[in-house]
């Protein structure tokens, strides 16, 4: 047997790690590109098209019947007054209702909810009757409760409940499209998020909180109008997002209360209770709707907030998510449906197998450094490629060079040619964040299966684009972003 020195030994790691992660990532690519082929055939056909609607009439529309508005809230005393006042003034229609659930520990948030509230009888503060935080299903399972009661003393049932979080700013036409969309027979719509630029924010935390327009854009613009274009089931984003009074009706049915209590919408231990909702309806038969619609200004009719800024909150955020989704979500949601559910759902649980395979990438790239480094001075011969390694490689290029191309356009559409290149520029700062949330997940997901039980793990907020960026040395710009 050949004795092998330590270079070959470092340049058979290279070989095999390249192998191993050409494969996956092109597994990945060829994945992304059906679906981008779905996408471009179904927008030649007309069935992609986003429609044009006028927010005037869609603003003042009557609603088909009252509807609940909910809003869980656990130390958000910084940004929920802003947040009652704007979706208050913004929906005028007297049969809204808006309740927002605060935690009988939390004086600050309850406080500024009830400055906000201006007598305003369309508002619900409902006060839950344990210290928070326990999660945001269970919050949003007390809000159930108090809607239910209201309906019972009222006499008549809400048509539909829309879902927001205590940092969002709705769009005028939001709450007459999806009461248009229910009263049309669906019963779950989603409509389109838009983070906003945090452009008041220093130039690293600005982007780290802008890496999230260039996913939303293409998650927004071109995966859920596949989904519902095949009729897929749609995960729901937590905001801007309705659900029919039946439909509810169906989620609690499959969760009835034990020892007398009322039965609930949402597993309380549930961390990614929005992106079950969906998919839970659709379970249940219901109809699911993707809303992609532009008002007369050519602006997305959105729900638009400012995301997370910092590493450290936006490694948490997507941790949960990775949590939920990927880990939890074999076992809470499953694999149920047909061929195409399938597919969705193993889309949607990439997320840590993607973030080792980013490692492995990275990590080539500080090896094949070391290795070109040691070439240079003579140590080690260069790496041979064996033709299937190359065509794998080259295949990786070609998609890599498509998926820059697919990732500008999205984000350029919406937030102009400038931030589309930031997109492309912001993608090894994205590729660090999904490495680390990806390995978060896994460690928590562990400490789940060992017995420790969920919580609210939320992300802070500290500015609402309804009302002027904080002053400071870095406020350049409207915080209003395009």
């Amino acid at each position: 047997m050949t004795e092998l020195d330590p270079w070959q030994w470092l340049a058979l790691l290279q070989h095999e790690l390249l192998l191993f992660a050409g494969v996956f990532i092109l597994i990945g690519a060829l994945d992304d590109l059906a679906l981008d082929a779905l996408w471009l055939v179904l927008r030649a056909g007309g069935a992609a098209q986003t429609t044009r609607r006028s927010r005037g009439p869609l603003q003042h529309r009557a609603l088909s019947g009252p509807i609940a508005v909910v809003i869980p809230a656990w130390r958000e005393a910084a940004v929920i007054g802003q947040t009652i006042r704007h979706l208050l003034d913004t929906w005028p229609q007297p049969h809204l209702r808006l309740y927002v659930g605060c935690y009988r520990n939390d004086p600050a948030t309850l406080g500024a909810c009830i400055l906000a509230a201006q007598r305003d009888p369309r508002l619900r503060l409902v006060i839950h009757g344990r210290d928070g935080p326990s999660t945001k299903a269970d919050c949003l399972n007390r809000l159930y409760a108090a809607l239910t009661i209201d309906e019972e003393r009222g006499g008549r049932r809400f048509t539909a409940v829309v879902f927001h979080d205590a940092e969002d700013i709705v769009d005028p036409a939001a709450l007459g499209l999806l009461d248009e969309c229910i009263a049309g027979g669906a019963d779950f719509v989603q409509l389109p998020v838009e983070p906003l630029i945090p452009h008041h924010r220093p130039f690293l935390a600005r982007h780290i909180g802008s890496h999230y327009c260039e996913e939303f854009a293409e998650a927004h613009g071109k995966a859920m109008v596949v989904r519902d274009a095949l009729g897929a089931g749609l995960p729901g984003a937590g905001v801007g997002c309705a659900a029919s009074r039946r439909a509810l009706d169906w989620l609690v049915a499959r969760q009835p209360g034990g020892d007398g209590e009322v039965g609930v919408p949402f597993a309380s231990d549930s961390l990614t209770e929005d992106y079950e909702l969906g998919l839970g309806i659709a379970a249940a038969g219901g109809r699911c709707r993707f809303m992609r619609a532009r008002g007369e200004d050519g602006r997305l009719i959105a729900t638009r907030a400012y995301f997370p800024h910092s590493f450290s909150t936006v490694v948490r955020q997507k941790s949960r998510w990775v949590l939920g989704i990927s880990l939890q979500g074999w076992d809470r949601v499953g694999w149920a449906g047909g061929l195409l559910d399938f597919w969705m759902r193993a889309r949607d649980r990439r997320g840590p197998l993607t973030a080792l395979v980013l490692l492995i990438g990275y990590t080539l790239v500080v090896l094949s450094a070391a290795m070109g480094a040691l070439m240079a001075v003579g140590f080690a011969e260069p790496l041979p490629l064996t033709p299937l390694l190359v065509a794998v490689l080259a295949a990786n290029a070609i998609a890599f060079a498509w998926r820059i191309g697919m990732r500008f356009a999205f984000t350029a559409r919406e937030y102009g040619i400038g931030e589309g290149l930031w997109a492309i520029a912001r993608l090894p700062l994205a590729n660090v964040i999904a490495i680390v949330s990806g390995r978060r997940a896994v460690f928590s997901y562990a400490r789940a299966l060992g017995g420790r039980a969920a919580a609210w793990d939320k992300t802070d907020h500290d500015a609402n684009p309804a009302r002027p960026a904080p002053p400071g040395r870095f406020d350049r710009a409207k915080a209003g972003a395009r």
